[in-house]
């Protein structure tokens, strides 16, 4: 293999070529005759057992050239693309310039590359700790939750249905006079004002009593899924058969032993109490990350390439519908049952997708600036700790995840704690107090790249080129994930 040439033809893009010689290309061409040529019969002899010659007299002299090219430019690629010191962040496109067997052949790489990032100003950043105090009402209304999660479901027979009661229903709905699909259910369990229901349904069942049939009537929003809805006054004809509301215990001190480990009322919410404070400190030092990260994003000056952007929203929806399929679902089911289209469902990653590819890139300018390095000892110690996490071999984990990989992860988190440590953070604890200042506290943060591999229980490897031989472009291979 030899790069002839690496040239800049926009931001953040190259264009390699390169030439495989002749000795390469026919070894390759062996390769794929020894593959290929199992699966093709001449006259005269057994399936698989023609000599390559007579099966490149009768089928032409490049019969093996695609075959032999696929199998063999992605490794002249890679050499090509670490000799021009570039660091990729999609498939290159590849195109097959020239062919023989007396020169080899040669092709041509398009390249998207990682950008040059600059950040400034990162450190001794000023941000505000804003501490929400915990009142009284606030330990009331989690008091109240907690009465209402261990409140008992009872019938009420005795008044008509009212809003925040549990009802059980049959409906069908009509529209023009027709019943359509999908609106009718038999013993539905409804709750009155939880919005399950388009606008003007769940109101109307308010007022009527046990027994009692009725008609529903209300419009379909404009922007309803189903488009023959849309904007549609249809008739839900309704049989009221339950109504059913929640029963609360007393606030008092056996209520407090029934829910906690204390003996009296008084005693149980000073625990929630110190309990609401720790959970408003926590948010607190996660707004200050939010913060500084935001901070240093804006500091930061790079063209970075749609296709990360891109990239990265693909990798959202992957990781949704990972979550979907562990709870029995489908990622074309849920589109379908919410109405939108994919590139509708993709736009609502699209501004998270912005900001995590540009923290990242951030971040990893940082370490670069600071020379940050984690040891040997905390690269073992994050190998041991995912090995625990994910219930694996160290050994698998370390087959899976790469050391550099893990590294520069763990020196990720590490820039994070030097933004946060070198903040200059002013706490502020309800009104007029006066601020006073405070180091930010610890808490990694950063994206764990290398730990999605051992979720996945499977390397990421480089992607496969893109590619196109002399005749047609190649298909593009998925992604190793």
């Amino acid at each position: 293999m030899s790069l002839t040439s690496s040239n800049k033809i926009e931001t953040n893009k190259y264009e390699l070529t390169v030439e495989v010689d002749a000795q390469a290309f026919e070894e390759a061409l062996e390769k794929a005759y020894r593959k290929e040529g199992k699966k093709i019969t001449i006259p005269g002899f057994r399936k698989g057992k023609a000599p390559r010659k007579m099966i490149e007299k009768l089928y032409g002299e490049g019969v093996f050239f695609e075959d032999a090219v696929n199998a063999s430019y992605g490794a002249a690629l890679q050499e090509a693309i670490d000799e021009a010191k570039l660091t990729l962040v999609d498939r290159p496109e590849v195109e097959v310039l020239e062919v023989s067997k007396e020169k080899g052949y040669t092709f041509k790489a398009t390249c998207i590359t990682k950008p040059e990032v600059e950040v400034t100003d990162y450190k001794g950043i000023k941000v505000e700790k804003n501490i929400k105090e915990v009142t009284d009402a606030d330990v009331d209304a989690e008091v109240k939750r907690v009465q209402e999660r261990n409140g008992r479901i009872i019938s009420v027979d005795d008044r008509p249905a009212q809003m925040s009661d549990n009802t059980i229903i049959d409906f069908e709905g009509y529209l023009d006079g027709e019943k359509f699909d999908g609106g009718s259910a038999e013993k539905f369990s409804l709750t009155l004002g939880s919005g399950q229901f388009i606008p003007g349904f769940e109101e109307q069942i308010v007022g009527h009593s046990v027994g009692d049939e009725f008609d529903v009537n209300v419009t379909f929003p404009e922007d309803y899924h189903a488009e023959e809805l849309k904007g549609k006054a249809v008739v839900f004809k309704v049989k009221l058969h339950e109504i059913q509301t929640r029963e609360l215990p007393e606030l008092d001190d056996e209520f407090a032993k029934d829910v906690s480990e204390f003996d009296t009322l008084a005693e149980y919410k000073e625990d929630v109490r110190k309990k609401l404070t720790e959970q408003n400190e926590k948010a607190a030092d996660t707004d200050v990350e939010n913060k500084l990260i935001d901070a240093v994003i804006d500091n930061m000056k790079a063209e970075i390439p749609q296709v990360m952007f891109e990239n990265r929203i693909t990798e959202s929806v992957r990781e949704f519908e990972y979550r979907l399929q562990s709870q029995g679902l489908n990622l074309e089911t849920y589109l379908q049952y919410t109405g939108m289209e994919m590139d509708a469902f993709r736009k609502t990653f699209e501004e998270q997708a912005q900001k995590q590819v540009k923290i990242r890139l951030a971040l990893e300018k940082i370490v670069e600036l600071e020379n940050i390095v984690p040891t040997e000892e905390e690269v073992n110690e994050e190998y041991t700790r995912l090995a625990e996490h994910y219930s694996m071999d160290v050994d698998k984990v370390k087959s899976l995840i790469p050391a550099a990989d893990l590294s520069l992860d763990l020196a990720v988190n590490k820039a994070i704690d030097l933004i946060k440590d070198s903040a200059d953070v002013t706490e502020v604890k309800g009104e007029g107090e006066e601020p006073k200042k405070k180091p930010a506290a610890k808490k990694t943060a950063a994206k764990k790249t290398t730990a999605k591999k051992a979720e996945d229980g499977e390397e990421n490897a480089e992607e496969a080129p893109k590619k196109k031989t002399t005749r047609k472009k190649a298909e593009k291979t998925e992604s190793a994930e």
